[in-house]
């Protein structure tokens, strides 16, 4: 019996081992694809990074999850962009698009919506406390913005809500990329955050601007870089999705009766998103969050305004 209790209590420690092991290796890992000359993207545990060599420095869209992989990201994105970050630019407040901005400098360039600085102080202010606070964004934008270093022209736009309140587009102009942060999951099942301003109504209204836009190449928040199909695609998807939710509503369907008689035919192939395995959106996620917004059963928090200058 002794024998079997010390095989087992070795057999945990090797599996949490293990575990420990594949949740390093997780969490450090960066994958790099070149999309053009100077334009690369950084796929880790969190968000897509976007990362433009300038001739002058990097610049960066968002940072990944933890401090750590802010390092990272930032010790990867100085070789690539072949000199210091210039400037780093978050597309919205969740963790892991804003996280590790504590892995740069103190003094860094970092542009967002005036709303991604609003949640980020009111929905996640425990992170940014005791000094981390000057990591928070730092130069705001209200619906477009500017930034010209070395050879290139980075353009900025909050052009709506959708999957937040606060949700910005990064166009590397002259490359002609677009970061559309988590405007664009591609080819995974995404999150409407509600409570922070959030809308697939909105959502919808807002892919029109973007398609707008002057690009080539998209990078999504979350799934493969792509072209501008993508986001035509995915917002396919999302007007499906809404109606669903509308029809429920007007029907006074439960939201039990709902996801029981949901049929959709827009998301073939379409993947869990989040963050598997610890964070998962799946479709009855999307389904059900249309059907909160359709009856107003989840609304938008009540958070204070930063006006930008």
């Amino acid at each position: 019996m002794r024998r079997v209790v010390v095989r087992v209590a070795l057999a945990v420690v090797a599996v949490s081992a293990i575990g420990t092991l594949w949740l390093y290796d997780r969490i450090t890992a960066l994958e790099v694809e070149q999309i053009t000359g100077d334009v690369h993207v950084l796929f880790g545990a969190g968000g897509n990074v976007g990362v433009l060599a300038t001739g002058a420095g990097a610049v960066i869209v968002d940072t990944l999850t933890f401090r750590s992989q802010g390092v990272r990201v930032r010790e990867r994105a100085e070789e690539l962009g072949r000199g210091p970050v210039q400037a780093v630019l978050n597309t919205h407040y969740h963790q892991d698009h804003t996280h590790g901005n504590l892995g740069f400098a103190a003094g860094t360039r970092i542009v967002a919506a005036a709303r991604t600085l609003d949640y980020l102080r009111h929905f996640d202010a425990a992170y940014w406390e005791e000094g981390a606070e000057e990591m928070l964004p730092n130069e705001l934008v209200s619906d477009v913005h500017e930034l010209s270093i070395g050879s290139k022209t980075v353009r900025s736009f909050h052009l709506g809500r959708g999957h937040t309140g606060g949700d910005l587009v990064v166009l590397f102009v002259e490359d002609r990329v677009l970061h559309s942060g988590d405007l664009l999951f591609n080819g995974l099942y995404p999150l409407v955050d509600l409570e922070g301003g959030g809308s697939l109504a909105a959502w919808i209204e807002t892919l029109d601007r973007v398609l707008e836009l002057d690009f080539d190449h998209v990078i999504p928040g979350h799934g493969p870089v792509a072209g501008r199909e993508a986001i035509e695609g995915f917002q396919r998807f999302l007007l499906e999705v809404w109606r669903v939710g509308q029809a429920a509503a007007a029907q006074g369907l439960s939201l039990d009766e709902m996801l029981a008689g949901a049929s959709l035919t827009s998301d073939a192939g379409y993947a869990p998103g989040g963050l598997p395995p610890f964070v998962v959106f799946e479709r009855d996620d999307v389904l059900r969050q249309a059907w909160e917004e359709a009856t107003g059963s989840v609304v938008a928090l009540d958070v204070p305004t930063t006006e930008a200058p």
